[in-house]
């Protein structure tokens, strides 16, 4: 005992540190688990209505939730933060024209591309791409992409709220930064060299806690001010990605034995090619077992 006293007085300062992050610890870890606990209490906004275009075709919308404006210093300045998130499926007449208007108006609009992607571009083309559009341009944004196709097969809208944890990061930097003053304060005070190592330790590693809490709250803030949406295109309705109430449909049956017609002629002229090819080889091998066959038929006669 008389010698943890005697390491005590001799390292004061290193004691106290220690109490103290003894103490942030305890106080920290209980007010945020209750926080998060009453998170789970509050408004669903994801919520949603199923109804059925004229030909049988379902059409899913959520209902779409406001989301937070902002101040010029980033703030929000309402109750709520909505991240916005939406999807449509689209039969166009031609896709690559489709997707170059899109992401032309998407930069329009503020916006830019996150991927893109265009298969089979010369046959049955489809395509898929993402943007980000301002959340104040989203329905502008929507009612352009709409008026580009033949039909609407699909579209959904859909909200995340993230307002407890864009608050939760906010309670998180105020206790980092309080402590990392406290901390300051020690290293102004210490004395020993010892001290002054492990105060700036601490210090460093607050930093560190810091600097993630402020890069996971502008990530939050930006996807809140930055609608997403999801574009499928595609000149067959079946290639789009959702399960039609009614597949049997004539026109796409012969749209498909057309193409099946096609993929087999092309696969028999390649087979012709190959043979042609070969010719210089099949040939004289030909010629040769005739010849054999032949001389040795006249012998056995």
């Amino acid at each position: 005992m008389s010698k943890v006293v005697g390491w005590i007085k001799s390292h004061k300062l290193t004691f106290v540190l220690v109490i103290f992050i003894f103490y942030l610890l305890i106080k920290q870890s209980t007010p945020n688990y209750l926080m998060r606990s009453s998170n789970f209490i509050g408004t669903d906004y994801s919520a949603k209505s199923i109804g059925s275009t004229q030909d049988g075709t379902m059409m899913s919308k959520s209902v779409v939730p406001p989301s937070a404006s902002y101040s010029k210093t980033g703030a929000p300045t309402s109750d709520r933060m909505v991240v916005a998130d939406s999807y449509l499926s689209l039969v166009v007449k031609k896709v690559e024209d489709t997707h170059r208007q899109i992401l032309k108006k998407a930069q329009e609009l503020g916006g830019f591309m996150i991927n893109s992607s265009i298969n089979n571009p010369h046959e049955n083309a489809n395509a898929s791409l993402t943007v980000r559009i301002p959340n104040k341009q989203l329905e502008a944004a929507l009612k352009f992409f709409k008026s580009l196709s033949v039909k609407v097969v699909t579209e959904n809208l859909t909200g995340e709220d993230v307002t407890n944890q864009y608050t939760d990061i906010e309670t998180r930097l105020a206790t980092l930064n309080k402590t990392k003053t406290i901390f300051e304060d020690m290293l102004n005070k210490a004395i020993t060299i010892e001290d002054i190592l492990n105060v700036q330790r601490e210090i460093l590693n607050i930093q560190d806690q810091i600097d993630t809490q402020i890069g996971q709250k502008k990530y939050l803030a930006e996807n809140v001010n930055l609608a997403k949406i999801t574009v499928y295109l595609s000149t067959d309705e079946l290639s789009l990605p959702y399960a039609p109430l009614d597949s049997w449909r004539p026109e796409q049956i012969l749209k498909e034995a057309v193409r099946s017609m096609i993929s087999t002629l092309r696969l028999l002229i390649g087979f012709l090619i190959w043979i042609g090819v070969y010719a210089a080889i099949w040939i004289p091998v030909l010629l040769i077992f005739l010849f054999l066959r032949k001389r040795f038929f006249k012998k056995a006669n």
